[in-house]
C-alpha cells in the first residue's frame, strides 16, 4: 500500500536555506504566509514599491500556491486567460499561453516567469509551515513559530494561504487498509500514477473529481465515480492560443484588467441587465444558446441578473442545462444520476465545473457512476470499496476528490492566537467573524486575503487578490504615514460585517443549498455564508470607505 498523505507538514526535522529568510529569530517588517497569487502580489507591492522588508513562509517547495500542490490528472484552471493572471505589465508583456484554460504544468511555468520578473524567491523560505502565531503586546510584534522550531518577529502578519489550504478526509472505516494506490487529489504524486489498464475509483464530483475522471478515463481499464451530488457542469470550450493572437490583444490588456474589477465576479463578463421572464421563451432559448456555445462560466455569471435570486428564473436555467446535458448521455440509469430531471439543487448555488468530455467518458460501458446518497460508502477494504447495499467493488487506484475544509479551515489550522491567548480555531468554532474579510478583532496588525467573508469563492482569484491586496498595501502604507503602530478591528465592526455578509447572502438562493460556500461539506462545521455575495465593486466600495477614516478600527 502507498502511504496516504493527509497534511502538508514538513517531513524534515530542520529546514535550511541559502538566504536570511531561513534564519532563526528572523526580524522583518512584514511576514507573509503563502507563496501563491496573493503572497507574491503582496511581496511585490510592499517590498518593491513601498520599500518594506518582507519575507514569505511557504509550506511547499515552490511558488504557485494551489498550482504547486495540484498535479492530479486533468488539473487546470477554470478561468480563461488573460483574466486568470496578474495585471502587472512587467509580467504579462513577455508571457504567452498555449491554451485558453491552462493546465497545471503551464501554470507552474507562469510562476517561474513571475519569479524571473519580480525576483520573488530570494525572500521566500520554502518547506516552512507555521504552527503558532501571536501578537506580543509589549513589543507590538507578531511572534511566529515554524514546525521545525524557528521563530520570526514581524510588525505585520499577512495570511495569504488561500481558501483551500486544509484538506478534508472522510472518516470511512478502513481508509488505511487499502492495498492499492490511494491519493488525495491535492497530494497526487509529482511523477503521476500509472492508470493504464487499471480499475480507478474517483470519490467526489467537485471540479477535481470531474477533471480526474475525465482524464483517467482515457487510459484506465475502467473509471467508477462515486457521486453524492450531481455537478451541474458547463462546457469549457477549450482551444489552443497562438502567440500572434495574444500579442495582438495585449494593447487591450490595460482596459481588460480595469474592466474585470467592475464586474460582479472579476471576470471579463457580467450579468445581463434584464430578468429571465422579461424575455419570451424563444428569446430566452436563443440567449441561453449563445451563452452555452461560448462556454466557460458565461451560463452562470453572464446570464440573466435574477438567476441566483428568483427560483422561477433558476428553474428555467436548470431546465435548459438538463436538456443539453441529458442529450449527451445514452445510458438512461447514468443519465438520471448525472443529470436528473428533478433539480438536485438550485443551479449555480454550488460551483459548476467546466468539462470537456466528462459525460461522454462516463457514458462508455466500461465506466460507471454510483449514487452514494442512495447507497453510501460504508467501508474501504484491502481491495476496494463497499457500499451500504452490501456491494463490493474492486479497484487498483482510489482518488480522493473529497475537497477541503474550505475558506476557514486553513487559518484555523495554523496556531493563530489572539492577544488573550485564545485560538482562532476556538473563536471561529461556532461561526466566522472578521471585518471586511481581511482583519479580525483580537489580532492587531494581521491581515488575510482570499479567505473568509471576502469575495473569494464568488470571484476570479487574481481579481480578488489584487482588490484585497491593494487595500492591505494601502492600509499598511497609511499606518506608516500616520504613525499608527497598532491597527485592530473592533468587535462591533466584526458583528456588523457578519450581519452584512449574511444579509447579502439571504437575498439570494445560496442559503437553500448545502455547499462548501455555506460550510456544509465538513461534518460539524457551522452552516453559514463564508463569502461576500455582493460582488467585487460593492465590496471594494465598502473597504475603501472604511480605510478613509479607519472606520471600524482602533488605532494606537
Amino acid at each position: 500500500m502507498v502511504h496516504l498523505r493527509t497534511d502538508i507538514g514538513a517531513t524534515n526535522p530542520h529546514v535550511s536555506g541559502k538566504t536570511d529568510t531561513y534564519a532563526d529569530n528572523l526580524e522583518t517588517d512584514v511576514l507573509i504566509v503563502g507563496a501563491g497569487f496573493g503572497g507574491i502580489y503582496l511581496l511585490h507591492r510592499l517590498r518593491d514599491e513601498l520599500g518594506f522588508k518582507c519575507k514569505i513562509y511557504e509550506a511547499g517547495t515552490e511558488l504557485g500556491g494551489i498550482w504547486h500542490w495540484n498535479c492530479y490528472p486533468g488539473a487546470r484552471v477554470d478561468t480563461q486567460v488573460p483574466i486568470y493572471e496578474y495585471s502587472i505589465e512587467k509580467i504579462w508583456k513577455d508571457w504567452t499561453w498555449s491554451e485558453k484554460y491552462p493546465a497545471w504544468p503551464e501554470l507552474r511555468q507562469y510562476f517561474a516567469h513571475v519569479d524571473k520578473q519580480l525576483d520573488v524567491k530570494k525572500d521566500v523560505a520554502f518547506d516552512t509551515r507555521v504552527v503558532s502565531a501571536q501578537f506580543d503586546v509589549a513589543s507590538s510584534k507578531w511572534i511566529v513559530k515554524t514546525e521545525d522550531g524557528r521563530t520570526a518577529h514581524a510588525k505585520y502578519l499577512i495570511n495569504a494561504i488561500g481558501f483551500a489550504a486544509k484538506r478534508h478526509f472522510p472518516d470511512w472505516k478502513g481508509l488505511d487498509d487499502f492495498k492499492g494506490e490511494m491519493y488525495h487529489s491535492s497530494f497526487w504524486p509529482e511523477h503521476g500514477v500509472n492508470v493504464k489498464g487499471k480499475r480507478v475509483a474517483v470519490i467526489g464530483t467537485g471540479s477535481t473529481g470531474i477533471q480526474i475522471a475525465q482524464e483517467t478515463a482515457k487510459e484506465a481499464d475502467s473509471v467508477t465515480v462515486f457521486q453524492r451530488t450531481p455537478n451541474l457542469c458547463l462546457p469549457m470550450r477549450q482551444r489552443t492560443l497562438s502567440k500572434e493572437e495574444q500579442d495582438e490583444r495585449k494593447k487591450d490588456y490595460p482596459d481588460i484588467y480595469r474592466n474585470r474589477m467592475t464586474t460582479f465576479a472579476g471576470f471579463q463578463y457580467d450579468f445581463a441587465q434584464r430578468n429571465t421572464l422579461d424575455d419570451s421563451p424563444e428569446e430566452r432559448e436563443k440567449f441561453f444558446e449563445g451563452l452555452w456555445e461560448r462556454g466557460g462560466f458565461e451560463f452562470w455569471l453572464a446570464t440573466y441578473k435574477d438567476m441566483l435570486f428568483d427560483k422561477r428564473a433558476n428553474d428555467e436555467a436548470y431546465n435548459f442545462w438538463a436538456k443539453k446535458t441529458r442529450a449527451r448521455i445514452s445510458d438512461p440509469r447514468k443519465r438520471d444520476i448525472l443529470a436528473p430531471l428533478n433539480q438536485p439543487h438550485t443551479f449555480g448555488t454550488k460551483r459548476p465545473s467546466l468539462e470537456q468530455n466528462f459525460y461522454e467518458q462516463l457514458d462508455r460501458p466500461e465506466n460507471d457512476v454510483v449514487d452514494v446518497k442512495a447507497t453510501p460508502i460504508s467501508e474501504i477494504t484491502a481491495t476496494g470499496i463497499t457500499t451500504e447495499d452490501g456491494r463490493h467493488r474492486e479497484f487498483d487506484v482510489i482518488a480522493l476528490a473529497t475537497g477541503f475544509d474550505s475558506v476557514t479551515g486553513g487559518m484555523k489550522n495554523m496556531g493563530l492566537r489572539d492577544t488573550e491567548g485564545v485560538s482562532l480555531a476556538e473563536r471561529w468554532s461556532t461561526g466566522t467573524w472578521s471585518y471586511l474579510g481581511m482583519t479580525c478583532h483580537g489580532f492587531p496588525n494581521m491581515f488575510f486575503l482570499y479567505g473568509a467573508q471576502g469575495p473569494t469563492a464568488f470571484s476570479n482569484g487574481p481579481s480578488c487578490v489584487e482588490c484585497q491586496g491593494d487595500w492591505i498595501v494601502d492600509a499598511i502604507a497609511k499606518c506608516r504615514h500616520e504613525g499608527v503602530a497598532r491597527l485592530e478591528a473592533t468587535r462591533e465592526a466584526e458583528e456588523e460585517w457578519r450581519r452584512k455578509v449574511t444579509e447579502l447572502s439571504d437575498k439570494t438562493l445560496f442559503p437553500g443549498t448545502s455547499s462548501w460556500y455555506m460550510g456544509a461539506n465538513v461534518p460539524g462545521k457551522p452552516r453559514e455564508q463564508l463569502n461576500f455575495a455582493g460582488g467585487i465593486p460593492l465590496y471594494e466600495k465598502e473597504c475603501r470607505t472604511a480605510l478613509q477614516n479607519w472606520e471600524g478600527f482602533v488605532t494606537a
